[in-house]
């Protein structure tokens, strides 16, 4: 029988040799996908780094730790910030507890300025009254408008100002010079 040169070459080692040799003269090919998947290679002598190098991958981790630094910090601002409103939020539910003023069977309505937007509640006429004396408030709290006293308007004006939906001062009375009640935008 007869065989082939290369089956004669491979029987013989010379080719196993050769492939041998050529992988040692090419160590920076990089090995076919189908070999040893999934592990590791070894890369023979391998350069070491240079000093470009080094500090260009110590800026990246430098960075790295700021920006981690940085993001934790404004996790726990936004924390401090949300844990202060709801306190605020608290403070403010305890004080409107029984002081309350709305009334269902009001009747007319008192239109005021708050947020940009002209918003209405329904008061009795002795409300309305005392409300543009300065001696009632509305409070804005969960997207509800309230009627309080002049104490309890304060005090949640010192809270947080913004829940202010409308306290007329008592010394002008609430009527700028024209007749109109100074917190309307008419």
């Amino acid at each position: 029988m007869v065989d082939s040169l290369r089956d004669q070459l491979l029987k013989s080692g010379i080719v196993k040799q050769l492939k041998d040799e050529k992988r040692q003269q090419q160590p920076a090919q990089r090995p076919s996908p189908s070999h040893g998947k999934g592990k590791p290679q070894h890369k023979p002598n391998r350069p070491a780094r240079s000093q470009e190098e080094m500090d260009l991958a110590k800026a990246y981790a430098m960075r790295a730790q700021t920006e981690a630094t940085e993001r934790k910090r404004a996790e726990q601002e936004a924390a401090e910030q949300a844990r202060i409103k709801r306190e605020r939020k608290a403070k403010v539910q305890q004080l409107l507890q029984g002081n309350m003023l709305n009334k269902a069977d009001a009747d007319q309505a008192r239109h005021f300025e708050y947020g940009g937007k002209i918003r209405r509640m329904y008061v009795d006429a002795a409300q309305l009254a005392d409300l543009n004396a300065g001696k009632l408030g509305i409070v804005q709290n969960g997207g509800r408008y309230v009627l309080v006293t002049l104490a309890v308007a304060e005090q949640i004006r010192q809270i947080d100002p913004h829940l202010l939906a409308l306290l007329i001062d008592p010394s002008t009375g609430g009527i700028g010079d024209d007749g109109v009640p100074d917190d309307l935008m008419w």
